[in-house]
């Protein structure tokens, strides 16, 4: 009987990045990997990509060094930088770009002992207030020291992220937003690339579509806003959540079930019991009646979710058996629908998958 397994498909990868590239196809792709590429496997989602991105993003150095360690070539990007000089020398080493955002990463740039020059953008803040000066004499001061540094490959380039590219009831601040972002490029001088679209910019903000377009979850199918799916945007979920029915039970009418009697059968009924709980990543805070796909049809939740299990109402005339295939979202159940019904983001609940969860890479 298979327990709770992440099923990864290599294909919408392949898919949603070639997709992602017709969109913006004057761009170059830095396919965003970050946490463990949103739950989908670091360095197995690279294999896949290796042929289809011009580079990928992580936060943090360890990310990187994993991809460099498992044979990845291609650029790798650190959105978080680096922190001291002996940081910045494994930046040279392993041939990484870094963003640099404020003076402290500036200082370690200059003061490191390196046997070559490392790639630099300088981290622009255009509104979201997160990372980078927002000054334009600070950023300018940045650009400057940096192109001065025999430490820095010149010219240096310029990114920064957009906030609202998925709100559309913020349009104007997005235009802002962008607006800011072109003025500092142009007052500064920039001549190194430039780095702007993410996902939502890909698809609601030509104008982002600078050198290097960053796509982080479309990459895995999964859309950025709140009003529509990964296939309403012509893109194939990669990850599917799925399970099995591990125990089944005839419930009377008035039955109760699960921590603290959550849930009362409103009739005779039969009540399933699925391998997967909030030890494995599914909410916590999932409604009652959140749906969970079986045997070709949508079944509610029934009763709080357990660490290890979760209940589900299969209805009366139910003809399930142990050992059916349960969906918990994958392309029958879109995670974003989930995340709704669990007052969270999609991308929170593929990125919390957590690491006792099986994992097949198919396609």
């Amino acid at each position: 009987m298979k327990t709770v397994t992440a099923v990864i498909n290599s294909k919408a990868l392949v898919h949603n990045l070639r997709h992602i590239r017709s969109l913006a196809p004057k761009s170059k792709l830095i396919a965003v990997v970050k946490a463990n590429a949103y739950g989908h496997g670091l360095c197995q989602v690279a294999d896949v990509l290796s042929g289809e991105a011009d580079a990928f993003a992580v936060s943090r150095l360890g990310e990187a060094l994993e991809l460099r360690g498992h044979g990845v070539s291609k650029p790798i990007v650190l959105l978080e930088g680096v922190f001291n000089d002996s940081e910045v020398r494994i930046l040279a080493e392993k041939d990484l770009y870094t963003a640099v955002h404020d003076r402290m990463q500036l200082e370690a740039i200059e003061k490191a002992q390196v046997a070559k020059p490392v790639h630099c953008w300088v981290q622009a803040d255009i509104g979201m207030h997160r990372l980078g000066s927002s000054d334009l004499e600070e950023i300018g001061l940045i650009k400057e020291r940096l192109e001065k540094s025999p430490n820095v490959v010149k010219p240096v380039g310029l990114i920064s992220h957009l906030s609202v590219a998925d709100t559309p009831s913020e349009a104007a601040y997005n235009e802002q937003q962008q607006d800011r972002f072109f003025e500092i490029a142009e007052k500064l001088g920039f001549s190194g690339e430039l780095s702007l679209g993410n996902s939502a910019g890909i698809y609601e903000c030509p104008r982002s579509h600078t050198d290097w377009v960053r796509p982080g979850i479309i990459t895995y199918g999964i859309s950025p806003f709140e009003d529509r799916t990964g296939a309403d945007l012509g893109l194939v979920p990669a990850m599917t959540l799925e399970s099995s029915l591990i125990a089944i039970h005839h419930l009377k009418k008035g039955d109760k079930v699960g921590y603290g009697a959550a849930w009362t059968a409103p009739r005779d009924t039969v009540l399933g019991v699925v391998a997967c709980g909030y030890g494995d990543g599914y909410p916590r805070t999932a409604k009652l009646g959140t749906p969970v796909w079986v045997n070709g049809r949508r079944v509610p939740t029934a009763g709080n979710v357990c660490m290890d299990m979760l209940f589900v109402d299969l209805g009366p005339d139910s003809q399930d058996r142990l050992g059916d295939r349960v969906v918990l979202w994958g392309p029958e159940l879109p995670v974003e629908e989930i995340a709704r019904a669990s007052g969270t983001i999609p991308y929170e609940l593929v990125c919390r998958v957590m690491p006792r969860v099986n994992a097949e890479y198919q396609g």
